[in-house]
């Protein structure tokens, strides 16, 4: 103990309080309690996200390099160490020089029973709550991780919600990861994805898998892009560890033998798939608010060929749920078509029938557009589509009991969609 305690005064009056600050509190414990001490380190890579997402990433390499290098390498206080995080240990330059360590990941064949709840222990508690009829619900929203071959519940969700439920048998079942979980990351890659990744995330939305190779040791430094161009599939690697993705099933060449480090991945729950609807929907929305204004002013000017290239645009950057028929086009132009100066309407009885959609300007000195949506059964069937939608608003006077209110200029416009394409007629 005495030399324990020397030891300890030599470093202290070498190294910052902050820098040392692990180190010194397992010597306090040791000399108190006189055992060496076990240190338990949850979530270590948090500030390296944090300093990733903010710019100071070398920095904080720096710094937790001497935090650990002191409380985990030339520690005589130290028993053992225990490190939980989303990314591996071995590469990351602030364990340099750390040695006899022994790595449990997501793909490992030991210890998976210990990440989360195994399906015996959510079947005792629900058993326990009287909760047995909700074994299929906390199935569906907060199961699916797999760890190894050993499938895990989350255990911070499967908690809540039994909570919950004991409070309110009737409480549905909701995401409560998304607000504790940081998913800037991955809100930052949906935004900036190319055009090839925004349709692996809509199969995925869509409950598919991708296949996809996993990097074993990814860093954040890895993961650093500045443009498009520089992105890669690491995010899917980052998905993995961080709980968005699990592996679906490993994947086999022609001959049988399995494929290093590949697989197939998939939203493991609807807990993480209503993260992934957030996301997407935000970003969707501030990219049609961008892009909502310009379309409506090439329809005023009769600029079809430019509305078409807009509107083909929006289509091509939204996540589709595959829900390919006309009501889904209705929907989606409505929202679109929401903007500052404008009411929309929809199915409203004029003339000889029912248009689709019309957006009325606050003022009659604005023009007055008039829409017909058409869905598509083929691509070859677009242009003739949509000139029968402009067809029908001529031959139903769609247009005529809005010149009678006395807006100054009434447009009709006939617009058909199949999958992401679009063509406009105007009438």
């Amino acid at each position: 103990q005495k030399n324990l305690l020397l030891q300890y005064r030599e470093k202290k009056s070498n190294e910052s309080d902050l820098r040392d600050s692990l180190y010194n509190i397992s010597m306090y414990l040791s000399l108190h309690y006189k055992k060496k001490v076990i240190l338990l380190i949850d979530e270590y890579d948090v500030p390296l996200q944090s300093a990733f997402m903010h710019d100071y990433y070398d920095e904080m390499i720096m710094f937790m390099k001497n935090i650990f290098s002191s409380a985990l390498k030339t520690n005589n206080a130290l028993e053992r160490g225990v490190l939980t995080g989303c990314l591996q240990i071995a590469k990351e330059s602030i364990f340099t020089g750390l040695n006899n360590f022994t790595v449990r990941s997501i793909t490992s064949q030991y210890g998976g029973e210990y990440f989360g709840f195994t399906q015996n222990e959510i079947n005792e508690t629900l058993n326990y709550y009287n909760l047995s009829d909700k074994k299929e619900e906390i199935k569906e929203w907060y199961d699916g991780y797999l760890f190894g071959e050993r499938e895990i519940y989350n255990p911070w969700s499967s908690m809540n919600y039994i909570l919950e439920l004991l409070g309110n048998i009737e409480y549905p079942a909701i995401s409560f990861w998304a607000n504790t979980s940081g998913n800037d990351i991955v809100r930052q890659y949906i935004e900036n994805s190319t055009q090839t990744m925004k349709k692996e995330f809509e199969l995925l939305i869509n409950g598919k898998s991708i296949i996809k190779k996993i990097v074993p040791e990814l860093t954040y430094r890895e993961m650093r892009f500045e443009t498009k161009e520089d992105m890669n599939d690491d995010i899917y690697s980052f998905l993995l560890y961080t709980g968005y993705l699990k592996i679906q099933d490993k994947v086999y060449d022609e001959n049988g033998k399995q494929i290093t480090d590949t697989y197939k991945l998939v939203i493991p729950n609807k807990e993480v798939k209503t993260i992934y609807d957030n996301i997407f929907m935000k970003w969707f929305d501030e990219y049609q608010r961008v892009k909502r204004n310009t379309f409506i002013n090439e329809l005023i000017n009769g600029n079809v060929i430019n509305a078409i290239d807009y509107l083909s645009d929006v289509l091509e950057n939204s996540i589709s749920y595959y829900d390919n028929y006309e009501s889904f086009y209705h929907g989606f132009m409505i929202g679109f078509l929401k903007a500052d100066g404008y009411e929309v309407k929809s199915n409203r009885e004029s003339g000889k029938g029912r248009f689709d959609i019309e957006l009325i300007p606050a003022r009659k000195t604005k023009t007055c557009i008039i829409i017909e949506c058409k869905h598509s059964f083929h691509e070859d069937d677009l242009i003739e589509d949509s000139q029968k939608g402009a067809k029908q608003i001529e031959t139903n006077d769609y247009l005529k009991s809005f010149e009678r209110k006395g807006y100054r200029q009434v447009l009709g416009y006939g617009i058909s969609f199949y999958k992401k394409q679009c063509y406009i007629t105007k009438v």
